[in-house]
């Protein structure tokens, strides 16, 4: 997780690297990439921002409540369009592209029910929420680092 809210830092969307949970003592990367492409990081970094909450919400309480499945589908499912909608005119074709790879994968994986099937205990919404995460939005954020 630390590597997306780092890369949302170097489009200069996240206010201090302190507001994130398990943060490191090294400074956010300065912005240097091109304008094209920080506008398109910086609206990712706010669907970030916006999404994620109601995500780690949504996967918590489907944790202790397993009726709430299509409560944390439907946050999975926002979060992509979040982030499609955030790449859709990138003026980057790469940044353009990377943005609707990873919302693909995540739209799929908000149907599949044998994903959430695996997410039982807090420690596998953070799993969700830090390394599988970040693997399906490393297509954008490689291009936003």
């Amino acid at each position: 997780m630390l590597g997306v809210l780092s890369a949302a830092a170097a489009c200069g969307t996240v206010q201090s690297p302190s507001t994130a949970t398990g943060t490191s003592s090294a400074p956010a990367p300065a912005p240097t990439a091109p304008a094209a492409i920080r506008s398109t990081c910086e609206a990712l970094g706010q669907a970030y921002q916006k999404n994620m909450a109601p995500l780690a919400e949504a996967l918590t309480k489907f944790v202790s409540d397993r009726t709430t499945i299509a409560t944390a589908q439907q946050s999975l499912a926002s979060f992509a369009t979040a982030v499609q909608e955030a790449t859709a005119a990138s003026a980057d074709p790469d940044l353009k592209s990377a943005g609707k790879k990873a919302a693909t994968q995540m739209h799929a994986k908000s149907t599949d029910a044998k994903f959430f099937g695996t997410i039982k205990t807090p420690k596998d919404v953070e799993k969700t929420l830090g390394a599988t995460l970040t693997g399906w939005l490393s297509p954008v954020t490689s291009r936003c680092s």
